[in-house]
């Protein structure tokens, strides 16, 4: 049987508080145990817990549950399971979404996304690597895939003392993959787009935007072009912008799918090509802000605040009397407090009288758990100008 680590008081109130990891900082003897999943216990012999333990990780302990059951092959198929019935009620033209979603699902350090027929999945912990052949058996049995793609290429991994790979472990995966969500077909490339091969946790908000887009259509880092082709179902032109040469040519691909013609694709930087809409007093009725992390650490986040400012400043002052913004930031170390308040400053600035009508955050299978704020990074505001 696999020694008990022993944790300090502090760590074993971070369980109680909710929060599933304990630090190096808190763990008071670990022998010569390996990576895998181990019991817990306080200074007393109390037994606390299972967790992934990761020895050379700065994040020791990774909580899997407060029982003694068997963590076999039965209890990883049952969290699987459990992860995927709560995708039940997705649309039924929803063929590409996130089934488990780590700790906000109760499997620490676990990605496993679905893209039609194939499950591309991520091994985020040493912990995770130890028993990694049980938890592809899980997904396999579970959820039936024609093929399962290990995207462990984070470079979280390196933390972890693990090398970064991308490999088939199961079945065979395409190198494109067509999928649906809310009447839009688009491509993805499980083995070379960004994450896991696309940003399924915007796709509620692109739905939200195809609901509501009016006017013609600014769609700022469009990457491969899935909310300027939402709002193209309602805006009569669209201009959709990219720093991405490859990116822009998946969105055009994109665009023939759906039979969007009235797209118009451009690279350009979107700071120095808001500032030029503006000078020649270019106005839209709808405008989407969706760049990537400006802030990938906390020592970031001033000059990150300052970038979103810049490009929602400018935004303000394209949109059109009753035009709306969505905008969106997926930088975890800037909160919602802080993003709100960027967006205050913005609309004082631009000298509009702004209306917030709607925050929003990552798609429902994403899910954020309020005791662990590392499940919530993506924050979305909906804006009207009057």
């Amino acid at each position: 049987m696999t020694p008990a680590v022993v944790v300090s008081a502090k760590g074993a109130a971070r369980w109680r508080q909710g929060h599933p990891w304990i630090y190096r900082s808190d763990v008071l003897t670990t022998g010569r145990t390996p990576a895998g999943p181990v019991p817990v216990t306080d200074r007393s012999g109390r037994f606390l817990g299972q967790a992934l333990f990761s020895p050379a990780s700065e994040i020791r302990l990774r909580l899997l549950t407060r029982e003694e059951d068997p963590l076999d092959g039965a209890w990883w198929r049952a969290r699987v399971e459990a992860a995927a019935a709560r995708r039940a009620d997705l649309p039924p033209n929803t063929t590409a979404y996130r089934v488990v979603h780590a700790e906000g699902d109760g499997l620490p350090s676990l990605i496993v996304d679905r893209y039609g027929d194939v499950v591309v999945a991520q091994i985020l912990s040493a912990g995770l690597e130890a028993i990694r052949p049980l938890v592809l058996e899980a997904i396999q049995e579970t959820l039936r895939p024609q093929g399962v793609l290990l995207r462990n290429d984070a470079a979280v991994r390196r933390h972890e003392g693990l090398p970064l790979e991308i490999l088939e472990a199961a079945g065979s995966v395409p190198d494109t993959v067509e999928v649906q969500e809310g009447g839009i077909r688009y491509l993805v490339s499980p083995r070379e787009g960004q994450k896991t091969g696309a940003f399924l946790d915007q796709r509620e908000n692109r739905l939200l935007l195809g609901r509501l887009a009016q006017g013609d259509g600014l769609d700022v880092f469009t990457y491969q072009g899935l909310f300027a082709l939402h709002v193209a179902g309602r805006c009569p032109r669209v201009l959709a912008v990219d720093s991405s040469t490859a990116a822009l040519a998946v969105a055009r691909r994109n665009a023939a799918l759906n039979a969007r013609d009235n797209v118009a694709w451009r690279e350009a930087n979107a700071f120095d090509l808001l500032r030029a809409l503006e000078r020649e007093g270019r106005t839209f009725g709808t405008i989407v802000l969706d760049p990537p992390a400006f802030a990938k650490q906390k020592s970031a986040v001033p000059r990150a605040l300052a970038g979103y400012k810049e490009i929602n400043l400018r935004a303000l002052r394209l949109l059109a009397p009753g035009g709306v913004l969505f905008t969106a930031s997926c930088s975890f170390h800037v909160n919602r407090a802080a993003f709100l308040d960027m967006l205050a400053a913005a609309a004082a600035d631009s000298g509009r009288r702004v209306v917030l009508e709607q925050v929003t955050g990552q798609s429902s299978d994403h899910p954020e758990l309020l005791t662990v704020p590392e499940t919530g990074y993506l924050k979305g505001a909906l804006l009207r100008v009057l």
